[in-house]
């Protein structure tokens, strides 16, 4: 199966997709902070499913996904981060937030199946 097939790396794009939109709300200021890293962890999560999606070894494939996983969890504090300094509000996080839960969720099995027995 290709990766662009998978229920996952689809998701990832979504939530890719929600972030990069949402960081234009943020101040100005923050173009190359906050804003700037929010944008890079979440591409990395779908990039870094599409590279471990097409690697020979199992162990290459669980490196890039632990790789994804930890983007994710960036990306998660990075957007509470915000919604606590009331920069985004609550609303527009929900989508996000609960997408990441889903992903973490399908991250976390999919790299418990492919642990060496």
């Amino acid at each position: 199966m290709h990766y662009m097939e998978t229920k996952l790396w689809n998701k990832a794009m979504e939530l890719a997709e929600l972030a990069c939109r949402s960081v234009v709300r943020l101040p100005g200021e923050e173009r190359y902070g906050i804003r700037l890293q929010i944008t890079r962890a979440a591409v990395s999560v779908a990039s870094n499913i599409a590279e471990g999606w097409t690697r020979e070894s199992k162990s290459e494939r669980r490196q890039f996904l632990a790789v994804a996983h930890g983007s994710l969890s960036e990306l998660h504090t990075q957007l509470l981060l915000c919604g606590r300094l009331g920069w985004l509000p609550s609303d527009s996080l929900a989508i996000p937030l609960g997408l990441i839960d889903e992903i973490s969720r399908m991250l976390t099995t999919l790299r418990q199946r492919s642990r060496p027995a």
